[in-house]
């Protein structure tokens, strides 16, 4: 089969398109054909050894969408059923191999595309959303990033649940329309949000705010945190170490909660199906969706890469399988 493979770690040239074996399942594990996958900056970590130790030859890939071709004997699935999946062992290939505790069948009025750009960036934002930082109606929240997957996502999730204020931070804000299309109220720079949502709460600061930035970003957003208010920190786009001090927290009684999608993956698998549930259903009768930026070939991933990079997109970012 066709796959995209590192040897090295490195910028996108060395992501190599060639052919390996198709993988063999083991038990109660399925092999799907793969239609779509998403890209996410997670690869790009990954990529450049900022995510691990990496095994070599390194197969990237979080997700993918596509059909059942083989399963184990006694198997919840069906050969041709339509899954989204996280494979074993990344998902730019043509056969991906994945437990059945994380394949999740879609209906037939679920695109390919549209399915795979959701996996990860829609089960990850409503845990984000409900479990993790628990929104309520009455919240004034901070999304930062809000131009991206899981901010495209968390956007809409919260107006769905009702959310008072959603404030969207951006890098440019030439991406303003497009995250108020989304339904944010307010959209402002990582140099000026702290300011605007206290302008926006009276001063008293946002109820929780979702970091996927880090560094300074991080320490932006406890000076405009409520007292009693939520952190939520799920990443570190900028490569930087957010700064927290033990003052930050106590005497405001405010919450610092993390929370990663691949640990939970790996160590509580369970928790997401009736997640995955929830978001395929909303995605299958319309109530969101997630533009998409632009789909490449999967010979064309490095290319893929380099928008994500770039930052210069909307929305998700696929590979045609």
């Amino acid at each position: 089969m066709k796959a995209i493979l590192q040897s090295e770690f490195g910028s996108a040239d060395v992501l190599t398109y060639t052919d390996i074996e198709i993988p063999a399942i083991a038990h109660n594990e399925v092999l799907i054909k793969a239609s779509h996958t998403s890209v996410n900056y997670a690869d790009i970590k990954k990529r450049v050894g900022n995510k691990g130790k990496g095994k070599f030859p390194l197969l990237l890939g979080l997700d993918v969408a596509g059909t059942v071709q083989e399963v184990s004997p006694d198997s919840a699935f069906s050969v041709g059923d339509r899954v989204i999946a996280f494979p074993k062992n990344g998902s730019y290939a043509e056969y991906v191999a994945a437990s059945e505790q994380l394949v999740f069948k879609i209906p037939d009025s679920l695109s390919f595309e549209q399915a795979s750009a959701m996996p990860t960036v829609s089960i990850l934002s409503y845990i984000l959303l409900h479990e993790i930082g628990q929104v309520k109606e009455t919240d004034t929240i901070v999304i930062h990033s809000a131009a991206g997957g899981v901010g495209s996502m968390l956007i809409q999730l919260a107006c769905i649940a009702g959310v008072g204020k959603i404030i969207g931070t951006v890098g440019n804000l030439e991406k303003e329309s497009y995250v108020k299309r989304l339904g944010a109220d307010i959209v402002c720079t990582y140099e000026t949000f702290s300011e605007e949502v206290l302008k926006e709460t009276d001063q008293k600061g946002a109820n929780v705010i979702f970091d996927s930035v880090a560094g300074d970003v991080t320490t932006s957003s406890l000076d405009c945190l409520a007292f009693y208010g939520t952190l939520v920190q799920f990443g570190n786009s900028s490569g930087k170490a957010g700064t927290i001090k033990i003052s930050d927290v106590h005497s405001s009684c405010r919450n610092i909660k993390g929370f990663s999608l691949g640990t939970t993956r790996k160590l509580d698998p369970a928790r997401l199906k009736p997640v995955a549930e929830k978001v395929i259903e909303l995605f299958a009768s319309n109530k969101i969706s997630l533009p998409i930026a632009q789909v490449f070939n999967l010979r064309d991933a490095g290319l893929a890469h380099k928008l994500i990079e770039s930052r210069d997109y909307e929305g998700k970012v696929l590979l045609k399988i």
